[in-house]
């Protein structure tokens, strides 16, 4: 635990003596914040173990500094920037105002000497701590720090002591009832998190086990975010009360498992997870994927295709026959688009068939199922039974194998259009990837129709997004900028700020693509046995953009940062 600002035995006995804590109480909060290295006060707070107001009242007491009614002022963007942001996020303080150059700094606990010494030394000037609630201070920050995901988690408002369980109900079973009753607190915690999650429009929900804490993180627009630290004690009641709503094996703790949980946060609208568990050295992580069924019905108009780019996918899912690849890492956006593409050909003249691996989002007219490679049940045996199934589209969740691919190829050139994706990087490289696994030049030059290679982007907040002052001819260059046909002086540049609707400056996803026509001319050059540098400069004299320059035009159009662009791309 950190250092106290003086001696901390009349601060004790002020608590004692003022009935907020008794002395084995106190005894046990210290050895716990310490085993848990956590700050005394931010522990009590936390814990709520004394009431908030009569701790500052007794903090003020007992070291002779103000006590300040954090209601009654409002911090101003200004005095917040007075200090160094990461020195703002790591402590709980919170600068008011300068009055005879001296920095005013709120604080619930001045205890930690840390911050004032850092402070000092940045500031290079007096720096005067106010004592303010606990709970004022965190609500005030969030609009500074973290933005929403702060928001969101300090309106958990969450107190271990309100989900606490009786010892003897640790061995959590479904045949003994008030076992049931007594884990009521772990379902309201659960509960909580995963309608917060659907809220904050997060991804993924990741519970983390460790040593001496618990963690649970959202993914928000594509990054992992710190939501809440429960006690380490909840992991195994956490864990096996998912697993029950998962219907998995709450025995089985050495292996890993898949289920999937159906809720209804709204009482309205049915929202499905896929869970996975898997067994780590302290415990087992869970993570609950968030699968929104919204994105069926997302026009493509949404996705952030630009003109040309919208027309190539639209004209060509309207073939006949042919095959479509979407190409990209993990959580690029891939099933969006291959959905989007199978809502807009979802017709009743059309027979459609899916093989997904797993099924995330039921979509009602399109036949899908399921893989079960343990039961011999994998894609090629899938799209065989699909081609005796009188077919016009058929979706396979990835080409992984050469059987695979030539089963699709054939399906491509004998009258279906074919849908799938691959895990490449480019466009271009998708082209090479087909051949190494064993296609020939001919298969793949006659059957490819486009290839989409795509990165998600997160998005400018427009609320609060700020304009970057003229930058160097030669840094604009050196970004490639000034190489996609746009004059630097015609357009401006943003950054992200943040702001209490956006998450640290950003909100939402944006798609960024590349789109590659396989015309005759391309052909030609797959048949001869022409490289992957020879197809990129066909495709790009005939209008392909790389994923680069298509992520500068979003920058140039304000829609995303440059930071951003270069976090997904390379230049």
């Amino acid at each position: 635990m950190q250092t106290l600002i003086s001696n901390t035995d009349g601060f004790f006995e002020r608590l004692i003596t003022m009935g907020l804590l008794s002395l084995n109480e106190l005894d046990r909060a210290i050895n716990q914040a310490t085993t848990d290295d956590v700050p005394l006060v931010r522990y009590l707070c936390q814990q709520g173990l004394v009431d908030e107001k009569h701790l500052a009242q007794a903090i003020s007491q007992e070291l002779a500094i103000e006590l300040f009614d954090l209601d009654q002022h409002t911090p101003t963007d200004r005095s917040v920037s007075l200090i160094d942001r990461d020195l703002f996020c790591e402590h709980l303080v919170l600068p008011l105002f300068i009055r005879d150059n001296q920095l005013f700094i709120a604080t619930p606990d001045p205890f930690e000497t840390t911050i004032w010494d850092q402070l000092r030394f940045n500031m290079q000037m007096p720096i005067v701590p106010v004592v303010v609630e606990y709970s004022k201070i965190i609500g005030m920050r969030a609009k500074w720090l973290n933005n929403k995901v702060q928001a969101l988690s300090d309106s958990l408002n969450i107190r271990p002591e309100e989900y606490a369980v009786k010892e003897d109900t640790a061995s959590f079973t479904l045949t003994e009832e008030q076992n049931l009753d007594s884990e009521a607190p772990i379902v309201r915690f659960l509960n909580r998190m995963i309608s917060a999650a659907i809220e904050a429009k997060a991804s993924d929900i990741h519970f983390e086990p460790y040593d001496k804490h618990f963690r649970v993180r959202f993914r928000i627009d594509g990054i992992l975010r710190d939501i809440f630290s429960p006690p380490s004690s909840w992991s195994s009641r956490i864990a096996s009360r998912i697993k029950i709503m998962a219907d998995l094996d709450i025995t089985e703790r050495r292996i890993p498992q898949d289920g999937r949980i159906r809720v209804s946060p709204d009482g309205l609208n049915l929202v499905d997870l896929r869970v996975n568990t898997l067994p780590l050295q302290f415990g087992e992580k869970i993570v609950m994927r968030v699968l929104d069924a919204s994105i069926t019905t997302l026009g493509i108009d949404e996705l952030g295709y630009e003109d040309d780019q919208r027309i190539a996918y639209l004209t060509l899912l309207n073939k006949p026959q042919g095959m479509i690849l979407v190409t990209g890492p993990t959580g690029s956006g891939k099933t969006v688009s291959l959905y989007t593409g199978l809502g807009i050909l979802n017709t009743d003249e059309r027979n459609i068939s899916t093989a997904e691996d797993p099924v995330e989002i039921n979509i009602s007219g399109i036949n899908q199922t399921q893989i079960n490679p343990k039961a011999g049940y994998d894609f090629p045996t899938a799209m065989r039974a699909f081609l005796r199934q009188d077919p016009d589209v058929i979706m396979v969740g990835e080409i992984r194998d050469l059987e695979t691919a030539e089963i699709a190829v054939k399906a491509a050139q004998t009258g279906h259009l074919v849908l799938s994706t691959l895990h490449t990087n480019s466009s271009t490289e998708t082209l090479n990837r087909l051949l190494n696994m064993g296609l020939s030049t001919f298969n793949v030059a006659t059957s490819v129709s486009l290839i989409i290679a795509q990165r998600l982007a997160r998005k400018l907040c427009t609320n609060c997004r700020h304009t970057i002052g003229k930058l160097p001819a030669e840094v604009l260059g050196e970004e490639g900028l000034t190489d996609i046909g746009i004059d630097p002086e015609k357009f401006t540049l943003f950054q992200a700020v943040g702001c209490d609707q956006c998450v640290q400056g950003y909100s939402g996803r944006v798609g960024i693509y590349e789109t590659l026509v396989i015309t005759p001319e391309i052909s030609s050059i797959i048949l001869s046995g022409g490289s992957a540098t020879d197809i990129l400069y066909s495709a790009q004299q005939q209008g392909f953009r790389t994923m680069r320059t298509s992520a500068l035009r979003k920058v140039v159009s304000g829609i995303i940062s440059m930071e951003e662009a270069n976090r997904i791309t390379t230049n």
